[in-house]
Formats: structure tokens, sequence, C-alpha cells
């Protein structure tokens, strides 16, 4: 029996990416270095391949026939970072009219295109200047980037409607200040919680100045990357263990994002181990007065944990796993090449929980995809045939009709990623896009997953 599952009018389809993983131009017309030119500069051995930044899948030259490609996938929403260390090189002063030009470029092509521009203000790509001053941690900073998005809203706003403050602000946390996959690559538990402190305090400064502003028709929002977390058993141990969990990945950002404060329990454990940040009593009034207008929700693999099986080492790094360990399920689907487990229900748990625990708040899937290494061995008649890019979108895409069918106040989906485009350590090893790039000669060829997206969007929704 064939279902058929018709999504609501008006659905966001599209695609996301960011400024580093496409634009590439690294070096060109004034852009200042960010995090990842400086570390790729000091350590290219880090990298898959030693392959960095500097061309990446070069937007910057090609975004007309880039566009002109996504309309013909039936994309009606795109969304895009720009980026800070090429709008401000450096992170403050003189705007680089070349950026402005380029950006400018970008959403004019988008509208004429059909397409909705998504805006991104960070992800992931601080100025090196602004690092070398302990990024977020350091409250000037957090000032910086209030005026870079000031910048933004006045430059762009009449066009762009969706705003996004971060990309998954969690990451830059874990990976630059406790397990060594971001710059500056740092371990330490009091900055690494300081700097989100200073990145949540930054969200709020930048939606009180797009308040200001009073943008006609706009939104604006938070991209948060969620995973359900479900513990081992019942028993009241792994239960802790999920919650301790829940707290430090989800809610610590979720939660004055939307709600407008941090959860007592949260702080309560930070006080406990003397991790509290530096804070003011204003801070907390500014972040309950500028809460997000919507949310994007990244899906990409559930959390799955149970209680210790060992006392932390009472010496040893202070991390969110001196509370839980991870619980390796039998019989879990694997992504092999990413490592991640592939559970589509997920994505519907979030949702209902974003329904019932945080006022069903307007959302959409602002990220899911799939990561595969060596696609070219999937090459028939020129064209590689994903269909387990094809089947992962599918089925999470089911799930996203549940939730809607219960009432979930989804808008869109956007899939992880328009084309295959360079994933910050891992570079190119895995592909993620409809498209598919030769990066010798930079040719795109549309997947058989394009063309099957093109289809949904078009139809929005499909038959199974």
């Amino acid at each position: 029996m064939s279902k058929e599952y018709r999504f609501p009018e008006g659905f966001w389809w599209g695609s996301a990416t960011s400024a580093v993983q496409i634009e590439g131009a690294a070096d060109e017309d004034g852009k200042g270095m960010n995090v990842w030119d400086y570390w790729y500069q000091k350590e290219p051995n880090r990298f898959f391949n030693g392959i960095g930044s500097q061309v990446t899948s070069d937007f910057y030259h090609r975004y007309k026939e880039d566009i002109k490609l996504m309309k013909e996938l039936g994309h009606n929403s795109f969304r895009f970072s720009i980026s800070w260390s090429r709008l401000i090189p450096g992170g403050t002063g003189k705007v680089n009219e070349k950026a402005v030009e380029f950006y400018n470029n970008v959403i004019n092509e988008l509208l004429e295109n059909g397409i909705e521009p998504f805006a991104t203000l960070f992800h992931f790509d601080m100025p090196i200047e602004m690092q070398n001053i302990g990024g977020f941690e350091n409250r000037k900073v957090v000032e910086y980037f209030a005026e870079y998005a000031k910048t933004c809203f006045e430059l762009f706003g009449d066009r762009v409607k969706r705003w996004i403050t971060f990309n998954e602000p969690i990451v830059p946390v874990l990976g630059g200040y406790l397990y060594n996959f971001h710059y500056p690559d740092i371990v330490d538990f009091k900055r690494a919680v300081q700097f989100g402190y200073g990145t949540v305090l930054a969200s709020a400064r930048a939606i009180e100045e797009f308040k200001k502003l009073k943008i006609n028709d706009a939104k604006i929002g938070i991209v948060l990357n969620l995973s359900p977390v479900y513990p081992r058993s019942n028993h009241p141990a792994d239960l802790k263990a999920a919650e301790l969990a829940d707290l430090f990945h989800n809610r610590s950002f979720l939660d004055p994002s939307v709600k407008g404060e941090y959860p007592k329990e949260l702080v309560e454990v930070l006080k406990a181990y003397n991790h509290l940040p530096e804070y003011k009593e204003e801070d907390l009034e500014l972040i309950k007065d500028n809460t997000v207008q919507y949310l994007g929700v990244n899906y990409y693999q559930p959390l799955r944990v149970k209680a210790k099986e060992n006392m932390p080492n009472p010496y040893g790094v202070f991390t969110p796993n001196w509370f839980y360990d991870e619980y390796i399920m039998p019989g879990r689907r694997m992504n092999p090449y990413r490592g991640w487990e592939i559970y589509e229900k997920g994505i519907y748990d979030l949702l209902k929980r974003i329904k019932d625990e945080y006022g069903n708040i307007e959302c959409f899937i602002s990220e899911n995809g799939m990561g595969v290494e060596g696609e070219e061995r999937f090459i028939k008649d020129g064209i590689i045939q994903d269909d387990y890019r094809i089947e992962f979108i599918k089925e999470h895409l089911k799930w996203v009709h549940k939730a809607i069918e219960e009432g979930c106040n989804v808008k869109g989906y956007h899939v992880w990623t328009f084309m295959d485009n360079w994933s910050w350590l891992n570079a190119y090893k895995n592909r993620y896009g409809l498209v598919a790039i030769d990066l010798k000669t930079q040719k795109r060829t549309i997947k058989k997953s394009g063309y099957w997206f093109k289809e949904v969007a078009e139809n929005n929704g499909f038959v199974d």
C-alpha cells in the first residue's frame, strides 16, 4: 500500500551550507583570515588529505551557475552564511566593499530565481584577530559581533527576511575547548563554559540590534544541532545520565535561546564543580528579553547514554563525560563513513519535544543529510546513484510529516547540502551534496538524489 506524504503549502524546500565550506577565495578581494585559514597555515597535516579552505567549491566565482542549479533542483529557499572575516576583515572596523558586492549579488541572484535567502551570521568562522583576544570569552568580542550583526541587517535586511544568529553554537565550544577538533584546540572546561556563555550573550545582543531596526516581516532565529538523548534502560542511574547529557548537549543553548533562561539544573551542576561563567546580573535580563523568533533544528544522530562504568579520574580533564558513558546499542544502524547512527524517528522525537516543552515555536529542519566516502564507486551512466541518500532523506521526511500531522509547527526542510563541500578537518572525505563536485575541474554533476529532491520539492511531497 503506497502512502502519500503531502507537506503544508509554502513549505521551505532547500539546502544549507556555510561560507568557509563553499566560497573558496580565502585570500581574495580583501578577505581577512579566520580561524580555519590560520589553523591550516599552521598545521595542514590536521586536515584530511591536506586540503584547506582556499578553494573549496569555488562558490565565490560560480554562484550564478550554482543558484541556477538550485532553482533547477526545486529550491524555494537556501541557507548560506556571511563570512565575518570577509565582510569586516579583522572583525572590527572598516567594511570590505568587495564583500558587500558579493553578498548583494548572491542575495539578488537567489531572489531573481525565486529562492528565499536565509542568512546565518556565524558558522564556525571567527576572525583570527577576534580569537586571539579570547573570542566570545571576551566581552569586547561580543560587542564587535553585535556591531557586525547590525551592519549585516543594515546592508542586506531590505531583502533578507530570515536571519540566523548562530549555527550549532555548541560545536566551537566542544571542538575548540574540550575535544580537539576546532581551533584554538584548547582543553579547558572553565573556558569552554565562558565561551559558550559569551556566545549566548552575542546571540541575544544580535537579536537586540535586529529588533531596534524594526525590519518589516523579517524574523531572527538560531540553528541548533539537537540530539534526542536515549538512556540505555529505565534504571534511575541511566535516567540520570540521560538527563545530564541532555542538559549539556541540548538545553545549554536551547533553553536560553527559546525560553530566555538557563536550566537551573545545569546551573547547579556547574556551581557544584566550580565552573560557573563570570556574568553580570544585567546579562540575564538581556538574554530573557531577546529570545529567538524561530528555531532551526539540525538533526543527524541520536545520543544514547548509560550510567558511568568507572569513576572519572579526579585529576583528569573535567568534561560532560564525567556524568555519563555513551551506550553502544546492539543492532543500531550506522553510517560507517561518519561513524554516526542512523535513527530516523529521532527527528520526530525532537519536534514533538519542541511542541510540548518549548511553546511549539515555529521551527524548520535546517540540516539533515548523509556523508559518504568514495561516492565515485556508485557512478553509472555518468551519474552517482546515491539511493542510500534518497532513502535517508525520505525516511526522515516521513517522520517530519507525522510530526506536522500531530500539530508540530514545522515550516520547512533543508538538506545538508546542495553540493559537495569542504567539511572542516574532514575536508572532502565524506560527500554530502545533491550535486557532485570534481575538485580538479570544479565541474558540477547532479546526483540521482538531486533529481529525486527536485521532484519532491516540485510536488510538495512524495508517494511511497
